[in-house]
């Protein structure tokens, strides 16, 4: 058996209106990478750079629920966020708000989508909505792709990990 290469994680930013859209396969069934989207002590082993820890203050991922944590790096705080489960749909959706600490005037409202496309593999895409464009391209600008991209080379880590 040959090992499939590493997915492209794509992210796009519609020129229309101000939106990220994020892209990515996941070689694992749709309920262990949602699995992995909600549990925290599973989420805090992928979410962000992989040279930050994530700490959870608080994670209530229900439709009507809240969160914050924090990242830091070698034990420093170097950035919080917070928001609000708007609507959690198992293994389906979820719809949250997305504030980082710094700019609290700066809220997205992002929905994420789980699609089973067979063959144990899934297909998450995240549309996030800014209020502008100079707060989506400031998103942008602030070494999201690198978080990004690293975060989901570490999640495929993690659903390798726990393929039971």
């Amino acid at each position: 058996m040959t090992a499939r290469p590493v997915p492209e994680t794509v992210i796009e930013a519609d020129p229309e209106v101000p939106t990220i859209r994020i892209t990515r396969e996941f070689d694992a069934p749709r309920a262990r990478v949602f699995r992995a989207w909600i549990e925290p002590e599973l989420v805090g082993q992928w979410l962000g750079p992989k040279d930050l820890t994530t700490k959870f203050d608080t994670w209530d991922l229900r439709t009507g629920g809240n969160y914050r944590y924090r990242q830091l790096r070698d034990g420093q705080e170097v950035a919080s966020f917070y928001g609000s489960f708007h609507e959690v749909r198992p293994e389906t959706r979820i719809v949250q708000t997305f504030t980082y600490e710094g700019v609290p005037d700066g809220v997205t409202l992002g929905t994420a989508t789980f699609e089973d496309l067979g063959d144990d593999r899934t297909r998450v895409t995240i549309l996030s909505v800014a209020d502008s464009f100079a707060a989506r391209d400031g998103i942008l600008a602030s070494g999201m792709e690198r978080g990004v991209v690293e975060g989901y080379e570490r999640l495929d880590a993690v659903l390798g990990a726990y393929a039971a």
